[in-house]
């Protein structure tokens, strides 16, 4: 049974809608990576699994022993959490709270997991070091090192890489990595899209509907991926061995053979016009002026600066 069933959800803030239709499963030593654009909704899911919110409509059923407190979590980091004044080793046993239940103390294993954690993740020589003299880097080690310590099941991370240099940022993604191959169920928000691929196992794509879930190997070739700014596109999955069937919907779902379910985007209606509304539009190019370089609208990743351009108007 998976770990995490979501059963078309529809989340929101103050009944007004963000998102709906999300329907995906997690499996144990699964690795999904939630993207989307800005404002679609990721971040408003993730708190939905955590039970911060609860959904407008649907459920969010747990499974193999799994419940809303078996969670590792790891949040955007603000201000004040960089500069909290507490020990790194004050901040990773606080990690063990959950478990605590109404002992008024650490525990001798609160305080082994603690320790273990932090060896794990080799912040051990800073545990009596201020939280807020750390590197970026040291601080996100800690902070997961502390999610640790509150469940060795499912690690959940939103935007874990923002503000990171891109050696730490490299650093950080074989850390998770590793982590996944040990066994620990991985669940992602992130913006760096061309980078997260590469390690996830599955993608979960989110708009105001859901867009796509699947294995990796399967939404890389997908017209939704094309559309959000991937390189490269196709309608076959060798790994999912399925075939994508034309049928009368702008977006429509089918199963693969490994029992994903995906969504799927036509580029026209049946009688050839183009589909608008909320689906992802290709992106549209732009004939460049002389001395312009050639540049893209629409929702792309890769953008160009039109450099000549300004460089002419000096």
């Amino acid at each position: 049974m998976a770990l995490i069933t979501c059963k078309n959800l529809t989340l929101g803030y103050e009944g007004v809608t963000v998102t709906e239709g999300i329907d995906f499963e997690v499996n144990s030593g699964d690795y999904l990576c939630i993207i989307g654009a800005n404002g679609a909704g990721k971040s408003t899911l993730m708190k939905a699994l955590l039970h911060l919110i609860e959904p407008m409509s649907g459920e969010i059923v747990y499974g193999d022993g799994m419940s809303r407190n078996d969670f590792g979590y790891l949040p955007q980091q603000t201000r004040v959490q960089k500069d909290f004044p507490a020990s790194v080793w004050e901040i990773v046993l606080s990690g063990t709270v959950s478990k605590k239940g109404f002992r008024p103390f650490y525990s001798k294993s609160d305080k082994k997991c603690a320790e273990e954690n932090m060896k794990r993740m080799s912040v051990w020589e800073l545990k009596n070091e201020s939280f807020r003299d750390l590197s970026g880097g040291q601080q996100q080690r800690v902070l997961l090192a502390r999610a640790l310590c509150a469940s060795g099941k499912v690690l959940l991370m939103d935007e874990p890489i923002t503000g990171l240099d891109p050696k730490v940022t490299l650093d950080f993604y074989n850390l998770i990595s590793d982590l996944n191959k040990s066994g620990l169920t991985v669940i992602m928000v992130s913006h760096d899209v061309h980078s997260a691929i590469h390690y996830a196992s599955h993608i979960l794509h989110v708009g105001p509907t859901q867009l796509y879930f699947g294995c990796t190997d399967c939404y890389l070739k997908s017209d939704v991926w094309h559309n959000f700014g991937g390189r490269e596109s196709g309608i076959d999955c060798e790994e999912c061995r399925h075939k994508i069937e034309d049928v009368n919907s702008p977006l429509y779902r089918d199963t693969c053979d490994h029992g994903h379910g995906h969504i799927h985007q036509k580029k026209s209606t049946p009688n050839g016009e183009p589909k608008m509304g909320n689906t992802i539009q290709p992106a549209r190019e732009h004939e460049p002026d002389k001395g312009e370089k050639k540049v893209y609208t629409g929702l792309v990743a890769d953008r160009e600066d039109n450099t000549a351009k300004e460089e002419n108007d000096r």
